[in-house]
């Protein structure tokens, strides 16, 4: 299954400083998921975003948020399905491609994609934009959610299958991109 820019939609789970402290490879997360982001735009790729209990957790990082096209979401269930707000917004892009990131791999990200594979999303898991307090807690998440129909990818493939091919309109600003976000 390919990722088609059209069909697709992004949605950033709880990237809050606050919880990325804990956060193996942080720093990568962020990075990554700021990359996808930027070529999201390009892509004419929407954007969605959680955060967990936001009064008391605070907002989302400041290098993820001005890059969120809709109004972030809090919620105080673990999957992003249980924000009616959430689903509202997801809903009104009639986009039926997932692409999540975020935190935490084993606990809202795993919620989140069990919820958008029973309500019948594709749902694909940029697995460089996604961690957990632990590696080892990350890969039985990415197994678990492997086993049970989504699909394990690298923020790079999804911005090259959405794009297509190199004749496609923003491939020279991605590739700036993909230069830029290096390493």
């Amino acid at each position: 299954m390919k990722i088609h820019a059209e069909d697709a939609v992004i949605v950033v789970i709880d990237e809050q400083p606050t919880f990325l402290a804990a956060i193996h490879e942080a720093d990568r997360v962020v990075h990554r998921t700021q990359f996808l982001l930027e070529a999201a735009k390009l892509l004419n790729i929407p954007v969605l975003a959680t955060e967990q209990y936001p009064e008391r957790m605070g907002g989302t990082h400041e290098a993820i948020a001005p890059l969120v096209s809709q109004p972030i979401i809090g919620k105080m269930a673990f999957s992003a399905a249980g924000a009616e707000a959430f689903v509202a917004q997801l809903e009104a892009t009639q986009r039926n491609q997932v692409v999540l990131v975020g935190i935490e791999s084993h606990i809202c990200v795993t919620q989140t994609a069990v919820d958008l594979l029973g309500s019948e999303y594709d749902v694909f898991l940029a697995e460089d934009a996604i961690s957990a307090r632990s590696a080892g807690m990350h890969a039985v998440a990415m197994q678990r959610l492997r086993d049970i129909g989504a699909v394990i990818t690298h923020t790079e493939s999804v911005v090259y299958e959405a794009m297509g091919g190199a004749d496609h309109g923003a491939f020279r600003d991605v590739l700036g991109l993909v230069k830029r976000f290096a390493g």
